[in-house]
């Protein structure tokens, strides 16, 4: 697992544990934000995937 790969998860975890709290609250200003936040790190945790199966697909070689 890689660098970006954990941060991802990471952002991602924190996005989800925001939109429940903005969901619970009310707040769909800190649920909008908790989703953004989501989806941005489970983009930069696809990219870290994509990165570590493009390096394991080389040492394969």
């Amino acid at each position: 697992m890689n660098k970006q790969q954990v941060e991802g998860r990471y952002e991602e975890a924190k996005g989800k544990v925001k939109e429940a709290a903005g969901h619970v609250a009310g707040n769909e200003e800190l649920e909008a934000k908790g989703k953004s936040q989501k989806d941005a790190g489970k983009l930069q945790a696809d990219a870290g995937d994509a990165k570590a199966k493009n390096k394991k697909d080389k040492k394969h070689k």
